[in-house]
């Protein structure tokens, strides 16, 4: 337990300053992290946070993952994990049902396993009831809080009043279901804002700027649009320019890798709500070693959200939530 403390006071002092020791141990751990695909900043940080983790406990961290986020590929890597027999299993489940059979294996195997970033069935683990309750633990940023958060920084920078949408990816991806559902819940304190019709684009930004266009096209009049992931973002706000709305129609864009920063800069994007994936990769470390010791956990472990704009981007306590390539 004092290492686990010590670790966890660390971070404290921020995820990219750790260097708490790694001290003797009766079995060196192995923990698989699986992200949602292996090319995205998001998840890049994540390992990053992961690894320190695994460092600090002297744990091994295996990272093997697809290169999209689609639980037809992620299937198959997570098979090959399994047959590695890691002591425990760290996934960001590409499909809230899908994935729940899959995942059943690793149990089958007597291997733990804690979802990061994404759950299964509900997110609500170990209470007895359904058959995606399985997993330990859940760790994520709370995305029903991020999506208010987005509405509540849209609110603001189109005036209170205006006609708004969502672009998201698809239903059943868990993350952005409950991001768009915050939203919507959020702007309900807002009576004169009007949610449109979501409009999905299959993680297409093209499409998501296509889309843009056709619901501007129905509403000269709308003011905001909440990307629920990056691409959803970037797609509708590449639409914004093209219709030479930038400035007028604003854009609330989900996750912060590198290319925010100029994106904030230029006006192509508004708003961003940077997650803190180095804490979900860390926590999430440090949750299946606790378990591995004998030492109980929470079922959820929830991680913060920074709210980044052309004012603040460049501020060092801001900036370091930036994620790393």
């Amino acid at each position: 337990m004092r290492k686990l403390l010590t670790a966890l006071a660390a971070l404290a002092i921020g995820v990219g300053v750790l260097a708490v020791p790694a001290q003797a141990q009766d079995k060196k751990f192995t923990i698989a992290l699986i992200p949602g695909l292996t090319t995205d900043a998001f998840y890049i940080t994540m390992r990053k946070g992961a690894e320190a983790a695994a460092k600090a406990v002297g744990a091994e961290l295996v990272f093997q993952g697809a290169p999209d986020f689609n639980p037809v590929t992620q299937t198959p890597v997570l098979d090959a994990v399994i047959a590695r027999k890691p002591d425990a299993i760290l996934i960001a489940p590409t499909d809230k049902v899908q994935l729940v059979q899959p995942l059943k294996k690793a149990i089958d195997a007597g291997i733990p396993v804690i979802t990061v970033d994404t759950f299964i069935g509900t997110g609500q683990y170990q209470t007895g009831a359904g058959d995606a309750d399985f997993p330990l633990s859940y760790v994520a940023s709370d995305n029903l809080l991020g999506g208010r958060m987005a509405a509540d920084a849209l609110s603001k920078a189109i005036g209170g009043k205006g006609k708004v949408y969502v672009s998201n990816v698809k239903p059943g991806v868990s993350t952005t279901d409950q991001r768009e559902e915050g939203f919507k819940e959020e702007m309900k304190k807002y009576p004169d804002i009007t949610v449109l019709e979501t409009q999905f684009n299959d993680d297409d930004a093209n499409k998501a700027a296509s889309q843009f266009q056709s619901v501007y096209a129905r509403n000269s009049d709308l003011a905001g649009v909440f990307g629920a992931n990056l691409f959803s973002a970037l797609g509708a706000a590449n639409g914004v320019q093209q219709a030479g709305q930038s400035g007028k129609i604003r854009v609330a864009a989900f996750d912060a890798p590198t290319s925010i920063v100029d994106n904030l800069k230029s006006g192509l994007v508004d708003i961003a709500i940077a997650q803190h994936p180095a804490e979900i990769g860390y926590f999430g470390v440090m949750a299946a070693y606790a378990h591995l010791t004998g030492q109980s956990i929470p079922t959820s472990i929830g991680t913060g959200f920074t709210v980044m704009d052309k004012s603040n981007v460049d501020q060092p306590e801001v900036a370091r939530f930036i994620y790393q390539n």
